[in-house]
């Protein structure tokens, strides 16, 4: 949900009352919020800990300001190793906000984890800080832990951002070792003299916090020991002579907000404003009347907030910021509720389950199931919660993210705020804003996929007037696309939207002039971002696997790898005495869909018709297709016809292009040759999809439209596409299962698109065990239309 009113507050208390000015940050922050969104990335991969020579397949989840985004349609994913150097960049098409891809582990991987970090153009704007970046645990290289305890260092971090001589102030402190891993303290805060002021202590992860007056000519230290026994001292610096500090508390229904500044500050501290903002957008302005006092206290109702990280800017009366403090509210408007029924349990060798997932929310949702061996992976520190609404927001490593969105004890909440205290968040340039300067952006969004795009050299400007480029784009199932370019003063060319995966054989030429190729040369690229393989980057402060993982799990992934091992032995091994080499006729749909169909559209998936002989009774195409799909929904006739697909209407496309119910009710039923029709959801071109397709072809001439891939008088280059992916592999077991290869597998089920709707609300899952596995855990994450979360987790044993 998108919060737009802004409230304006005015407290008449103890002479606290004050007219807001600055009206011109109000209007930039709404130009802030509404043309700069921030996107920000969860990825749920099937599971949290893989073997070499693994495949491990992911999902993508892109927001902005809590709301599915729209803005970009590209994601790049890149593989690094321990040592920083890129293995591999993928980049997927984004459909209703996701994507889904895979990544293979190679088998003679040596480092102990793989690197990942998702983005979007748009992202590179904002620092790397904020990109989704995780290291995957990778069993059968060499694990990265740490046996002898790191150097430890402790950090200051004032409430409100600084100290002021003679006001109190909370200090959060956090102790952790070079790697970034929390470690315990314990000590004390001594002045000048020795004197001990007051004893510090670790409540939870490395953080902590004390209370602080600092006075004129005084310094302060912390004198600490760490649970190795190791002595170290933190000077306490930056002490500002005069100011304001801002303390805030919150509860359910309330934040309560002190201020107070020094007694002897000037006259642009005794009129002050208080801003509070979430992504960007102003939800409170408060004036603050402090001529007589120095000291004032507010309460501001947050029950109303979404859900997320709040900021709390406190300003001087000429819109300098002095203080600056975030906090979190937890108002549960930031998920929707999913259950994992249970149909069917056999944890025997291959036997049979089922389940079901019901949304009782009527709001359609896109969701990504994995199920996998309980006892060899252990509980990731990560979720879609801890993702989108702390990792994304702030700056630094936080330890095991996940415990914070687990319970809603005080007693979290309290650790939380620690959290909040102890980390760098996203800050406004309040200077730049003032003035009226939005973002300096190097990077625009990507608002459509590919693009065939690209520039002509060695002719002079005049000669390319009205010139138009002619591309026959060739891919490797023999299918064929023509495209038209027209090419600029400059000599530059774009065509967008183009959408293929792996690679396709270019074939181009100038319309109007064929002399032209010969004496120029055509850079051509897809318009997406590259960087090769073997660039390095540093890996920041995002810890190595630590020493202190799960060792049953660890046994339990050793055990699979081993397992694996055998089979690719015996495999490599096994010679076979006698091969009898069977065959049979392709059915007649087979040569259709091998004739007509091609690229995503190919494949004896969903339901296909042969309309091939002219034999149907029907007066269009739609009336023929009536009651011959489950669930497909056909009412009326003719241009008229209106289609439902699990609460949506499904993409028709005619020749693979995309289409209308009028277009193709137009068509004589005698032209069509083959109907194909996809279960939802289908994601054949740049469309939605969420509801399915129909796939009409009308006849063509006896010769196939496959033939040679040469274009006689064309030049031809290679361009890449969106990188190719694994598709999950689903056995099917039947009587004759003791004729299969060993079961090994790791991850028994893995569905990327899991969609509800208020006339679908339940969606089947089935899958069969492996031959090792006792016990299995699902875990279902996902989103809603209206950006909300949902992550369920349940146990089969």
């Amino acid at each position: 949900m998108k919060f737009t009113k802004v409230f304006i507050l005015v407290f008449i208390l103890l002479g606290f009352k004050h007219v807001l000015s600055g009206q011109e940050i109000d209007s930039m922050m709404s130009v802030y919020a509404d043309g700069f969104p921030k996107e920000k990335i969860h990825v749920h991969f099937d599971r949290p800990r893989y073997n070499t020579g693994d495949t491990l397949f992911y999902k993508v989840y892109l927001l902005a300001a809590n709301e599915p985004s729209f803005l970009s349609k590209n994601l790049y994913v890149e593989w690094y190793d321990t040592d920083g150097v890129l293995v591999k960049q993928t980049v997927s098409p984004l459909f209703q906000s996701t994507a889904k891809g895979s990544f293979e582990i190679p088998a003679n991987y040596k480092g102990g984890f793989f690197h990942v970090k998702a983005f979007t153009r748009w992202m590179l704007n904002d620092e790397v800080a904020y990109l989704f970046q995780k290291n995957i645990p990778i069993n059968g290289g060499n694990i990265i832990t740490t046996k002898l305890p790191e150097p430890t260092k402790v950090d200051l971090f004032p409430e409100s951002g600084m100290l002021v001589e003679g006001l109190n102030s909370r200090v959060a402190f956090k102790a952790y070792y070079q790697s970034g891993l929390p470690v315990k303290i314990k000590g004390v805060l001594v002045d000048a003299q020795k004197k001990v002021l007051d004893s510090i202590k670790v409540q939870h992860d490395g953080m902590g916090v004390f209370v602080l007056k600092p006075m004129a000519g005084q310094q302060y230290q912390l004198n600490w020991t760490d649970e190795f026994g190791r002595s170290g001292v933190t000077k306490i610096n930056d002490i500002k002579p005069e100011g304001a500090v801002l303390t805030v508390r919150t509860n359910n229904e309330k934040a309560f907000l002190q201020f107070e500044r020094s007694i002897n500050a000037g006259p642009t501290f005794k009129q002050m404003n208080l801003l509070v903002h979430m992504n960007q957008s102003l939800m409170y302005k408060v004036g603050l009347k402090m001529v007589d006092k120095n000291y004032q206290r507010a309460e501001i109702p947050i029950e109303e907030l979404p859900t997320g990280i709040v900021q709390f800017t406190l300003f001087t009366s000429d819109w300098i910021p002095v203080a600056e403090r975030i906090a979190f509210i937890n108002n549960h408007t930031h998920d929707f509720s999913a259950k994992i029924n249970p149909l069917a349990t056999n944890l025997n060798k291959r036997g049979f389950n089922r389940f079901e997932i019901i949304v009782s929310d009527t709001t359609m949702t896109n969701m990504s199931v994995a199920v996998i061996d309980a006892n060899a992976n252990e509980v990731d520190p990560h979720s879609i919660y801890s993702n989108f609404l702390l990792a994304s927001e702030i700056k630094g490593y936080v330890h095991n993210p996940f415990y914070y969105f687990q319970s809603d004890a005080d007693s979290i909440t309290s650790k939380l705020d620690l959290v909040m205290m102890t980390n760098g968040w996203r800050k406004i340039n309040w200077e730049q804003l003032k003035a009226g300067i939005g973002p300096q952006l190097k990077y625009m969004p990507e608002n459509d996929f590919m693009a065939l795009k690209g520039s002509v050299y060695g002719i002079k400007p005049g000669m390319i007037k009205d010139q138009q480029l002619n591309f026959v784009l060739a891919a490797k199932d023999s299918s064929k696309s023509l495209l038209f370019a027209p090419i600029d003063a400059n000599g530059s060319f774009e065509q967008p939207g183009l959408f293929f995966y792996d690679t396709v054989k270019v074939y181009y030429g100038f319309n109007n002039n064929s002399k032209l190729s010969s004496a120029t040369q055509v850079k051509i690229e897809n318009g997406l971002l590259r960087k090769e393989n073997g660039a390095k980057v540093s890996l920041g402060t995002i810890p190595p696997i630590w020493g202190g993982v799960d060792s049953m799990a660890i046994a339990r992934m050793n055990f699979f790898l081993s397992e694996q091992e055998k089979l690719r032995r015996l495999m490599a091994s096994a010679t076979l005495s006698e091969v009898v080499v069977k065959t049979r006729t392709k059915s007649k749909l087979e040569i259709l869909d091998e004739t007509y169909s091609s690229g995503l559209f190919s494949g004896m998936n969903g339901y296909s018709f042969d309309l091939s002989d002219g034999m149907v009774a029907a007066i269009d195409i739609l009336t023929f297709l009536q009651g011959k799909v489950a669930g497909l929904q056909i009412t009326g006739n003719g241009a008229g016809a209106s289609l439902n697909w699990r609460g949506g209407v499904p993409d028709i496309y005619l020749n693979e292009l995309r289409s209308d119910v009028g277009m193709v009710s137009s068509i004589p039923v005698t032209d069509v040759a083959y109907i194909k029709v996809f279960r939802p959801p289908f994601f054949g071109t740049g469309g939605g999809g969420a509801s399915g397709a129909i796939v009409i072809y009308t006849k063509k001439g006896g010769t196939s439209s496959k033939g040679s891939q040469n274009v006689k008088g064309m030049e031809s280059t290679i361009l890449a596409g969106y990188s190719r992916f694994k598709e999950f592999y689903n056995p099917v077991y039947d009587k004759s299962a003791a004729s299969f290869n060993p079961d090994t597998r790791n991850t028994l089920y893995w569905n990327p698109y899991i969609m509800t709707n208020k006339k679908s609300p339940r969606y089947p899952v089935e899958f069969y065990n492996n031959d090792v596995s006792s016990k299995l855990k699902i875990v279902l994450e996902g989103i809603n239309a209206n950006g909300k979360m949902t992550r369920v987790v349940k146990i089969l044993e």
